[in-house]
């Protein structure tokens, strides 16, 4: 163990603790991270005339098909003037179709047409090899404790948020 950090045990449980210099590491690697994990995409984006919004919208739909807007805006964080620009570009291009609800016909579904699913498929497979050779380089250890380290920075209703999703109840 390092001076840097020290390790206490306190009913059971082994706590961690960083300098501010370990802290604003970890925070530039995420910075840099990040830059890395949207950079494949970006380029792919940048040939359509899209941006980060349009693969997030996408991203998001592709997980829960007939999800509604109201659903998305709550994923997104966005406002629900930036999200209809977007899924009116989506819509405009045919890569989303957006169908009134059967029970509440107030509600629009969004679906990903063929071309959409093959767009969506294009910008995820740039980021799962990614993601794979960075996980096969760290390790399976390294990996449940990424995803319990990104888990543990969400606001707890984003991490609600994303287990549903996970388990695919959008």
């Amino acid at each position: 163990m390092s001076e840097a950090q020290s390790n206490q045990t306190v009913g059971g449980e082994t706590l961690l603790y960083l300098t501010d210099e370990q802290l604003r590491q970890g925070i530039e690697a995420m910075f840099f991270a990040y830059r890395g994990f949207t950079a494949d995409p970006d380029r792919i984006l940048a040939t359509l005339s899209y941006g980060r919004a349009h693969h997030r919208a996408l991203h998001f739909i592709h997980g829960a098909p007939g999800t509604t807007v109201n659903n998305l805006l709550s994923i997104l964080g966005v406002t629900k003037q930036s999200l209809n620009r977007v899924l009116r570009t989506l819509i405009e291009d045919g890569l989303v179709e957006s169908r009134v609800g059967r029970q509440d016909k107030r509600e629009r579904h969004l679906f990903l047409t063929e071309e959409g699913a093959a767009l969506e498929r294009r910008l995820s497979d740039a980021q799962r090899a990614r993601m794979r050779a960075a996980y096969k380089q760290a390790g399976p250890e390294a990996v449940t404790g990424f995803r319990r380290v990104l888990e543990a920075m969400m606001d707890p209703e984003m991490r609600g948020q994303s287990l549903r999703l996970r388990e695919g109840r959008g």
